[in-house]
């Protein structure tokens, strides 16, 4: 699969996700992708059981509680695509990532 990057180029999504971390979504769980870091965004898609996401940036969203706690972190996994970070593992309870915006 290709992207095409911020300067027009089409390159490979392993090439996208270079420099970026990649963490496990909870066990049993379908986690439901959002257009933005919050509950009233729409769902553009539901990760399947067993996925892992990169995460490109986070920010402060809706307050969500999961298998990994509650919080207000979001994740941004691809652009315009958002998942609560109370269902991804990353082993901290804040920013492991820089900050969107």
């Amino acid at each position: 699969m290709s992207v095409e990057n911020d300067s027009g180029q089409v390159e490979s999504l392993a090439a996208a996700d270079a420099g970026f971390q990649s963490y496990p979504v909870a066990p049993g769980y379908q986690v439901n992708v959002r257009s933005g870091p919050g509950t009233n965004y729409s769902v553009s898609r539901v990760l399947p059981l067993g996925a892992s996401v990169t995460i490109r940036c986070q920010c402060p969203g809706t307050t969500v509680s999961g298998p990994y706690g509650t919080t207000d972190l979001w994740d941004c996994i691809g652009n315009g695509q958002f998942v609560s970070d109370a269902y991804v593992k990353t082993g901290a309870d804040g920013y492991v990532a820089g900050r969107c915006g």
